[in-house]
């Protein structure tokens, strides 16, 4: 169980700014979902927050600075599940999801039978079972997500990330790899931090949500309080109905002009 504490995130590209002064802090079991329009920085707050590229400001994993660790103890604390991972056509499902164990590995050692069991039953979980003997490059979009991820959940860190984790998945599968990981982020009381487009979906999985644009911070908090009516159309453009669905969630419906 681990706290993620963000202060001052800033991300530059060529001189450009597209991450300005972000704060966050997520607890342990605690999931906020970023949203925002494209291009509003999303993926770049993820990456910082990661390590996998230069920022400003400090990230930290319980009061510890991410950059003072060596990347094998970041890998072992935190998951990211990038929006377009490379994918070795050539390599077998189950050796790319294996390589989730990695960071959890001494120096030339190699993967135990515990080892194995944790990649495979993170496949299974993801009903992905089946696709451990297939190579990357036979994969549909779909099925290379759900692989990606399992990779991330064999990691077994106390933080994951993930960068708009439904993409290329169908309606149902989308669901179950989301609802999968409110069950690993209570179970094992993970922290999540999640990019994801579609506003429905983040508000009914999320417990906070922060909203980008222009890579600053311009509403942060409940569903209810961030999904208004004229909040989605001040940072998207769109015109929607902020409805609730059967169990009282919020359901964002697009509507004609």
């Amino acid at each position: 169980m681990s706290r993620l504490t963000a202060a001052g995130i800033g991300v530059t590209y060529d001189g450009v700014p597209v991450v300005v002064g972000v704060d966050l802090v997520v607890g342990p079991g605690e999931w906020v979902a970023i949203i925002g329009p494209n291009g509003a920085g999303k993926t770049s707050l993820l990456r910082a927050l990661a390590g996998t590229i230069a920022h400003g400001g400090v990230v930290a994993v319980d009061g510890v600075e991410v950059s003072a660790l060596p990347r094998r103890a970041v890998a072992r604390r935190i998951a990211l599940v990038a929006q377009r991972p490379v994918l070795p056509d050539g390599m077998v499902v189950s050796d790319y999801v294996l390589l989730g164990r990695t960071p959890h590995l001494g120096y030339l050692a190699v993967e135990s039978d515990r080892d194995v069991e944790i990649a495979l039953g993170a496949l299974d979980r993801l009903a992905a079972g089946g696709l451990a003997s297939r190579r990357l490059g036979s994969l549909s979009g779909g099925e290379r997500q759900r692989v990606v991820l399992a990779r991330a959940l064999a990691q077994q860190a106390d933080i994951l990330l993930l960068d708009e984790p439904t993409t290329s998945l169908d309606v149902g599968h989308a669901q179950q790899v989301l609802e999968l990981v409110d069950e690993l982020r209570l179970e094992r009381r993970m922290a999540v931090v999640a990019a994801i487009h579609d506003l429905t979906l983040a508000a009914q999985y999320a417990d906070r949500l922060m909203l980008l644009a222009g890579g600053r911070v311009v509403a942060e908090g409940t569903p209810e309080q961030v999904l208004t009516e004229e909040e989605v159309a001040g940072f998207s453009g769109a015109h929607v109905s902020i409805v609730r669905g059967p169990g009282g969630e919020v359901v964002v419906v697009p509507r004609r002009r």
